[in-house]
């Protein structure tokens, strides 16, 4: 499939924790796609989007990979360098939330990598924590099969009380499209998929992006990223009212 152009993709965010008790919850929500090379001019495209500079919405260099210098792309590609592996030379699309009046939070953004022919050969996982915490996961898939972009990633950073710290994530991706499903189960180490804690579900579609689509799309979801974060610590108050076990941050552990 091919790749559209850089747009917005509304839709749904779902968890589901199964253990120790059931718990769920879903809500609607929207991300954008960025093409890496192309974001100063799309973020141009109107009047209430902005690169760098305070606006309805923003996208500000700072909020990725943010310990690296450098345009995007150089900073990617140090990233994964760092990581043990090449980043691909063709274009990379970034599934992200921008700043809405100056604020932003992303739990995860993505980056999605292709060669020079196009085919999606390697994915960022940029998990963010409300601690102040961010963790690169270079995934690239388990086998080059035709169907969802399959990997598996230690996990490495502390991102709920509510969860383990000795887990694996297992991530199933679709790649950018005129839908979008990002799949994640969390899991004890070195256990199958049915033996999953807890899983995110994110389906997308997508919509060109225009002035248009954007001021329709602010207006119904005028401050997102306040959203997030307040579903966040609503839920995890509900967790806690209902007995789930905590597992409290370690001071020098991994954040």
């Amino acid at each position: 499939m091919v790749t559209p152009a850089p747009g917005i993709y509304t839709g749904t965010i779902r968890h589901r924790r199964f253990a120790p008790r059931p718990h769920r919850f879903e809500y609607a929500l929207f991300m954008v796609l960025l093409d890496i090379d192309r974001v100063p001019e799309t973020m141009a495209r109107s009047r209430l989007t902005s690169h760098n500079r305070w606006n309805w919405a923003t996208f500000d260099d700072r909020d990725h990979l943010a310990d690296r210098e450098g345009p995007l792309r150089a900073r990617l590609g140090a990233s994964a360098a760092a990581a043990g592996v090449a980043l691909p030379a063709g274009p990379i699309y970034l599934l992200t939330h921008l700043r809405y009046t100056g604020y932003v939070f992303n739990p995860i953004s993505l980056f999605y990598c292709h060669d020079s022919a196009g085919v999606l050969r390697m994915v960022l996982a940029e998990v963010s924590n409300t601690y102040g915490g961010r963790r690169d996961y270079w995934l690239e898939p388990e086998a080059a099969v035709a169907g969802p972009f399959r990997s598996r990633a230690g996990k490495a950073l502390y991102v709920s009380p509510f969860m383990p710290e000795e887990a694996s994530y297992e991530f199933v991706l679709t790649a950018p499209g005129p839908t979008l499903i990002a799949h994640m189960n969390v899991v004890p180490p070195d256990q199958p998929r049915r033996a999953r804690l807890f899983d995110a579900t994110l389906r997308l579609a997508y919509q060109p992006w225009t002035a248009a689509t954007m001021r329709r799309t602010l207006l119904q979801f005028p401050w997102i990223t306040a959203k997030v974060i307040a579903a966040i610590h609503w839920e995890a108050l509900r967790l806690r009212i209902n007995g789930h076990a905590v597992h409290p941050f370690r001071a020098g552990g991994p954040r």
